[in-house]
């Protein structure tokens, strides 16, 4: 179902069948009787941008339910891009999530969140052009089996929440935060990605559809239908990545539905009551039938590889509370003692700037557990 504002967000993307144009907007298609006249960005002005001839099309990378991703080459810079291309339908506008994605992300300028380079309008298609970065989160830890090295673990969640912040601190919630999502340079910088679900979360009140994020990645409180969140949703998958980044598994993998993968969080971390999460037994799928009752145990007792690293468990811990109300907030989990070997300059960075422009940051190779290729 659709929440009552996206509909309404879709009731004013939908065009008329034959609207006017406005003098502004000019497709870019072949059959344009005014080859040389000039094209618009959506990025303002009469720039070179926005032009459908600016890119060349290479091979496919992806296909989501609406968008195809394809990689691409800028003649304007020449450098590799990612084009993701979304279909319109003659009748109606481009798809509310893709008009939610670019509005979202013309504003957002950081270096862990993908960027945005241009958007191309041709009566068939909307293709917005992205930065290319050559692999994700997914792919990295399956080219690594066994867990990442805990150096390069602390990189990549120091950017994660890096990004995140950024995001949180502008009131926008991501919804899905999973390794597919989180796009891996080849130097090891960490991009958030595919920005589809996100939204700009304006009141706290507000109620959202809790059919949001992979189920994996999803946290306890929307699984039982919670629709008040914040910023502690995203926290959750954070937590799932972390503990998953370390043991090379993934840390809740539920196969079924959504007892099925309450049953895999609760059996850890104990089944929520009155006296641990107030208000829990009012949310519309706590269905006591239906939910196993555990006892909580401790995270490094399921997953003994936090112990291995210091703070690794109260890191892990502060992440995955089942209680939204718990979780530590991205800006407060930068400073936990987790990262206290990290250099200091790293915060003062400013947002546009790499981590990896600081002396002593680097991306450490990774240990070669299986007799697997390395990449």
């Amino acid at each position: 179902m659709l929440d009552d504002d996206i509909r309404e967000e879709t009731r004013v993307i939908m065009r008329p069948k034959k609207p006017p144009r406005p003098k502004s907007e000019v497709f870019l298609n072949k059959h344009d009787p005014h080859p040389r006249r000039k094209r618009f960005s959506a990025f303002g002005g009469d720039s070179p941008f926005g032009k459908s001839d600016a890119y060349i099309k290479l091979e496919q990378l992806g296909e989501g339910s609406y968008a195809t991703v394809f990689k691409g080459y800028s003649n304007l810079t020449n450098q590799v891009v990612a084009l993701k291309e979304i279909r319109l339908q003659e009748e109606e506008g481009a798809p509310f999530t893709a008009i939610r994605e670019a509005s979202l992300l013309k504003e957002l300028k950081h270096s862990n969140i993908v960027t945005l380079h241009d958007i191309v309008h041709t009566r068939e298609t909307l293709t917005f052009v992205f930065e290319f970065v050559n692999t994700d989160l997914s792919q990295y830890m399956e080219r690594h089996p066994g867990g990442l090295d805990h150096r390069n673990v602390r990189l990549f969640l120091f950017q994660l929440l890096r990004g995140l912040s950024y995001c949180h601190k502008r009131r926008v919630l991501h919804r899905d935060v999973k390794p597919q999502n989180l796009l891996i340079s080849e130097t090891g910088e960490l991009k958030l990605a595919d920005f589809g679900l996100a939204r700009a979360k304006s009141v706290p009140s507000h109620t959202y559809s809790h059919e949001v994020v992979t189920l994996w990645y999803r946290p306890p409180d929307v699984l039982l239908g919670s629709t008040e969140y914040s910023t502690s949703l995203d926290i959750w998958g954070v937590g799932c990545i972390f503990v998953e980044m370390i043991t090379g598994m993934p840390t809740f993998p539920g196969i079924r539905d959504t007892y099925d993968q309450l049953d895999k969080i609760f059996k850890i971390l104990g089944t929520p009551t009155e006296d641990t999460w107030p208000g829990v037994t009012h949310l519309p799928g706590y269905k006591l039938q239906m939910l196993g009752f555990f006892k909580p145990r401790k995270l490094g007792l399921s997953f003994p590889r936090l112990y291995d690293i210091n703070e690794g468990e109260t890191m892990a811990t502060s992440f995955l509370q089942l209680n939204p109300d718990n979780r530590i907030s991205a800006d407060e989990a930068l400073r936990h003692r987790y990262f206290a070997s990290l250099p200091k300059k790293l915060y003062e960075l400013p947002d546009e700037l790499s981590i990896f422009t600081v002396e002593g940051i680097y991306l450490h190779p990774e240990p070669n557990r299986h007799h697997g290729h390395r990449a």
